[in-house]
């Protein structure tokens, strides 16, 4: 059964009030976007497999443990979740990136697939499905749907902000994918935005609004 992680470290907590606040500008939104990223990836990697090698430091010989296995996959939901990339990527730089287009229909908000492509040995690898905002949940379960269905299995959801309506869609759909959150909100509100949220996270990551 897949755990809901929501962080209370007091550095992502302050760096979200950063992206809260509407007079951030979109350098600093973007900036403090990633920094959040790689502070939740530090989290959320914490069982990564490890395995036992020999090496030399300047004085003796010694065993140390060092990742095991294939490196991670980052897949972020386009185009968004591109904001969180290289926080991931920061913290485990050999990571392979896969990506998932979806957008939101806007009279039925629910998504609808543009585009898919993933590492080939996507089946092999933990992987970290990126995207700013957990809302209705929608996009998240689709793009988990697409990772599976070309053979993800060890999957973590990471995401800024979650309401609880998404957070239960999501658990209910995907009940074997853990959840990582930097800050859950109220509720949604007519228009399927999260309340207080911090507005459309792609307009202000990339500055299009």
């Amino acid at each position: 059964m897949g755990k809901v992680y929501v962080f209370d470290h007091p550095l992502i907590q302050h760096k979200v009030a950063k992206i809260r606040d509407k007079n951030t500008k979109t350098r600093d939104f973007r900036q403090v976007v990633k920094e959040i990223a790689m502070l939740m990836t530090f989290e959320s990697s914490r069982d990564l497999p490890v395995k036992e090698v020999e090496i030399e430091t300047p004085i003796c010989k010694t065993r140390v443990n060092v990742l095991a296995g294939p490196d991670v996959a980052v897949v972020p939901i386009l185009r968004a979740g591109l904001g969180m990339v290289d926080g991931v990527l920061e913290i485990i730089p050999n990571a392979k990136v896969g990506h998932v287009g979806l957008y939101r229909d806007p009279e039925t908000h629910e998504p609808v697939e543009y585009y898919c492509k993933m590492p080939e040995d996507i089946d092999k690898r933990k992987i970290f499905v990126t995207d700013p905002m957990l809302a209705t949940g929608g996009s998240a379960v689709a793009a988990i749907d697409f990772v599976k269905q070309r053979g993800g299995k060890d999957i973590v959801f990471m995401c800024l902000i979650a309401a609880p309506e998404g957070i239960e869609v999501l658990k209910k759909a995907h009940p074997d994918v853990d959840i990582y959150i930097a800050a859950k909100d109220e509720c949604l509100n007519e228009n399927a935005y999260i309340v207080p949220g911090l507005g459309d996270a792609g307009d202000r990551i990339f500055g299009t609004k």
